[in-house]
């Protein structure tokens, strides 16, 4: 049987994992990928997640009912982090028409030939909805800032693309676009999957020995991580600098995926606990209406199984003796 966990529990269980607004982050130093490994809830994962899985059906059933606020869910993490197996566990139990996820890959030329929010705003969620984005709008202040060439082919003006005060711009923007979405109903949970370089070279590994694995590996894995000290280095800028208090970064300890489905469960859960999403309630005249419509279809049955019956004998009577 899953543990039993209550509200107060997870928020209890996810407090850690979260980045301060305002506070300086250094990776790996202030939040260790390997936590997970050592945590005594690592032995009942599964359980809790089970257990977690169930809660987030019943809260996003409210969710959409209410159809008042909306909920997107950022996913940010280094390459073998764990992001799809998170979601595919993590949002197992719920409604898929509830639910969507956008992984945002090159931006296409009529996305350059917008902001850089542009393509992020039309996917943003509807009311009533959970929206999932593998991998972000932070891509434009994490792999456009470890690769300075994208940044070139993004079509803005030479003057506004020189020095570093376009990544506290971003920043800005980033944070003044989150916050209107809060201000709307539009609640952002945004989750770091912390992963070590020791384990992500591990489950590189295992993509290449087995053959099942293969698929997921390119060539581009390999060359990506011989950037890994210029990543964490925008990782920990981007945490420090758009960690708010309406949009809170939550850093996962992803080395155990167990683990780390659990908390990102348990993150999600306590966004929607927060909300309280609750059934529209009803008025007597509605009741009354449904009452009067049950009362009809009540009578119509009746008269089915009645009228059924009465042509069953109308036909035995007009058999022949």
């Amino acid at each position: 049987m899953a543990p039993r966990i209550t509200p107060k529990r997870i928020a209890e269980f996810i407090e850690p994992f979260r980045v301060k607004p305002g506070s300086k982050v250094r990776l790996p130093h202030d939040f260790d990928p390997e936590a997970g490994n050592r945590s005594r809830r690592g032995a009942d994962a599964k359980q809790i997640l089970a257990s977690g899985v169930e809660m987030l059906a019943d809260l996003q059933e409210r969710l959409a009912a209410q159809d008042s606020y909306g909920l997107l869910v950022v996913l940010q993490a280094m390459d073998a982090a764990g992001k799809d197996g998170t979601i595919r566990h993590v949002m197992s139990g719920v409604n898929p028409q509830g639910v969507s996820v956008h992984s945002f890959k090159v931006p296409s030329s009529e996305d350059l030939d917008h902001d850089f929010l542009w393509r992020y705003q039309k996917a943003s969620p509807e009311r009533g909805s959970i929206a999932i984005f593998n991998r972000s709008h932070y891509e434009e202040v994490l792999v456009v800032r470890v690769h300075p060439e994208f940044l070139a082919n993004q079509k803005i003006p030479a003057s506004l693309r020189k020095g570093k005060d376009i990544w506290q711009r971003r920043y800005r923007s980033i944070n003044d676009w989150e916050h209107h979405l809060v201000e709307n109903g539009i609640r952002v949970v945004k989750i770091f999957l912390n992963v070590s370089n020791e384990e992500q070279r591990r489950r590189f590994l295992s993509r290449i020995d087995e053959p099942e694995k293969n698929w997921k590996f390119s060539a581009n894995d390999a060359k990506e991580r011989t950037f890994w000290n210029s990543y964490q280095k925008a990782f920990a800028e981007m945490l420090s600098h758009t960690s708010t208090n309406h949009a809170p970064w939550y850093v996962i300890p992803a080395d155990n995926k167990p683990f780390a489905r659990v908390a990102a469960a348990a993150v999600i859960a306590n966004e929607l606990i927060d909300i309280d999403p609750q059934y529209p309630t009803v008025s007597k005249e509605q009741r009354d209406l449904l009452q009067g419509m049950r009362g009809a279809l009540g009578g119509d049955a009746d008269h089915g199984r009645h009228g059924a019956a009465d042509k069953a004998a109308a036909a035995e009577g007009a058999k022949p003796a």
